[in-house]
């Protein structure tokens, strides 16, 4: 540790959000290990936050852009609200990434096998690996199935 002559809590907090976007639990808890002054934390915490250093929404939207092309809405909605991201955030990036879903999957799928389902053995297995990355089950029925989106 840097101890009492390192950066300060909050050049800390800017070092790591000039990297990437961080939402407001995961800066808490890098920072934790720096100050067991709580207080002193959530002050730097509501300083970046009203700087428009730090936001939970830009977390959220960047996030969804790194993981969409290979995660379905499930699991991109659980890690962010795992990370901290409020519920009403939450339900504004759903209806997106629903919409988008199908073509995501298909694309997924697309790069991982490409041939469908021979036999209920591979198809149990094409399944579960779509299932795993969060997409739909109704989803995974329509990939897995070869229809196409007019078919629903």
């Amino acid at each position: 540790m840097f101890g009492q002559s390192g950066p300060s809590l909050k050049a800390r907090a800017i070092g790591y959000l000039s990297r990437r976007e961080h939402s407001r639990l995961e800066l808490r808890r890098k920072l934790a290990s720096y100050s067991d002054d709580a207080a002193e934390i959530e002050a730097v915490l509501d300083d970046l936050a009203r700087e428009h250093w730090q936001s939970d929404t830009r977390y959220a939207q960047a996030y969804v852009h790194r993981k969409s092309a290979s995660q379905g809405a499930l699991r991109i909605l659980q890690s962010l609200r795992q990370q901290g991201v409020a519920d009403t955030e939450l339900a504004s990036l759903r209806g997106s990434l629903q919409d988008t879903e199908l073509e995501r999957a298909r694309a997924v799928w697309q790069r991982r096998f490409g041939v469908v389902p021979v036999d209920a053995r591979d198809h149990a297995r094409q399944y579960r690996f779509l299932a795993g990355r969060g997409f739909s089950a109704d989803s995974i029925r329509r990939v897995l199935g070869g229809r196409s989106d007019d078919d629903a």
